[in-house]
């Protein structure tokens, strides 16, 4: 159910073929309370991110075995001959891996983004 009103609504289809509605609503926003903490992040190579109060956000080592499945993926596809029935299949399986990379790596990124946000004031 959406709740306030609705000013736009736009249908897409994204690189993989699914289509999404996006909504714009007009709504009232709660500020989150206010916790008077001030923060700063250095984003390295060894880890995704570390705070100044101590706190590590590795790199997920689950992203590492995505690319992998994904390497063999096109290699195999690779070898298909270019639009035969099964190489359109590996095309698919291709694809579908990017896209679950995609959405992994968007869920990874809100959840830390989310988590900085909601415990402290100025990053």
């Amino acid at each position: 159910e959406v709740k306030g009103r609705i000013l736009n609504a736009t249908i897409r289809r994204n690189p993989f073929g699914r289509y999404f509605v996006s909504l714009l609503v007009e709504t009232e926003v709660q500020e989150l309370p206010k916790t008077q903490s001030y923060i700063w992040m250095d984003v390295g190579l060894q880890d995704f991110a570390i705070l100044s109060d101590g706190t590590i956000y590795k790199n997920s080592k689950f992203f590492r075995s995505l690319e992998e499945k994904l390497a063999k993926a096109q290699r195999v596809l690779s070898k298909k001959m270019k639009g035969s029935s099964r190489w359109n299949k590996q095309r698919v399986k291709v694809t579908r891996i990017h896209e679950y990379m995609t959405n992994a790596r968007k869920d990874y990124l809100d959840k830390i983004s989310t988590e900085i946000i909601k415990n402290h004031d100025v990053i």
